[in-house]
């Protein structure tokens, strides 16, 4: 969902301070802002993995975000909490040229969930009852030149088609699954009383190598290297056993996409199953990239795959 949020963020932002109560949800999807602005946009649809031809009266021009399905599916009704898989392109309102085409890859994934509808509830209601096969159309508008030098930024316009949804399940309280022995020479892992997994890294050698050693194989979804990652997770240097990060401290699971985290994370849990306590141990080549700030040198961490998106 990387490439979505980056496209999507700002518009999301600006839908949120348009003020006023969100409506209710209803069975077909709520537009919004001066969708007349909509009435010269033509699509041709050119299938799932080839972005719409487009035709549109320029400049296209906005004072406040504006939404609203342009032609429709005729799949079923994405519902709540479901997962809209979707592509982008966005276009300058100014010229139409492109700046942004997702949809020669995989879709990108946006979940429909209470988050989203406290955040930008025009999104939500936008989303929420509009028809898989559906094309929405997004105007931002767009934003003078800054005191500090940012340059202009015309109108953009995001035409988003809705390709399939599917059902979000619920995230694990904790894993489950079978239990592994691990060989020897590893950093062993037990539960404290609040089952913490506390790790101890005595007589363990350095790695030579990443290390991704189930402890609890668990039932569920193969993790992917494009999933976001459900997890709990604890990190300690293994120079020292010292913790430097636990999401058990916040009190709830952390949820992050697998890219962009340690190469560790990366290259061990693709493949993992959800459900799985699995003991990374990770040498300082795929540790923290980030030489200035954080843990440095070889890392273990043991993390619990609660569930994926």
């Amino acid at each position: 969902m990387r490439r979505l949020l980056a496209i999507l963020i700002p518009g999301l932002l600006l839908l949120t301070a348009c003020g006023g109560s969100p409506a209710a949800p209803e069975p077909t999807s709520q537009s919004a802002g001066d969708t007349a602005k909509f009435d010269s946009l033509k699509l041709t649809d050119n299938g799932d993995k080839k972005a719409p031809g487009v035709e549109f009266s320029k400049p296209l021009e906005v004072t406040e975000p504006t939404i609203k399905v342009v032609t429709e599916g005729d799949g079923d009704r994405v519902k709540d909490n479901q997962i809209a898989n979707i592509s982008i392109l966005a276009l300058s309102g100014a010229d139409g040229s492109t700046l942004e085409d997702t949809f020669p890859g995989e879709p990108e994934a946006l979940e429909l969930n209470e988050e989203l509808k406290t955040q930008s509830p025009v999104i939500y209601s936008a989303f929420v009852g509009t028809k898989i096969g559906s094309s929405l159309a997004l105007a931002i508008p767009g934003q003078a030149a800054s005191a500090e030098g940012a340059a202009a930024q015309p109108t953009q316009l995001l035409l988003i088609k809705v390709l399939s949804t599917k059902d979000v399940e619920q995230p694990l309280e904790k894993p489950e699954g079978e239990t592994v022995t691990p060989p020897a020479g590893l950093p062993t892992v037990k539960e404290n009383d609040q089952g913490v997994p506390e790790i101890s890294i005595d007589g363990a050698p350095a790695p030579t190598a990443l290390v991704a050693q189930d402890l609890i194989k668990g039932k569920g979804a193969e993790v992917k290297a494009t999933d976001q990652v459900v997890v709990n997770y604890v990190g300690v240097t293994r120079s020292d056993g010292t913790k430097f990060d636990s999401s058990y401290d916040s009190g709830k699971p952390a949820t992050f996409p697998l890219s962009g985290v340690y190469k560790g994370w990366e290259q061990g849990l693709p493949g993992k199953t959800v459900g799985s306590r699995v003991l990374l141990v990770i040498p300082a080549a795929l540790g923290n990239p980030d030489t200035t700030n954080g843990p440095q040198g070889d890392l273990v961490f043991v993390v619990d795959i609660l569930g994926v998106k």
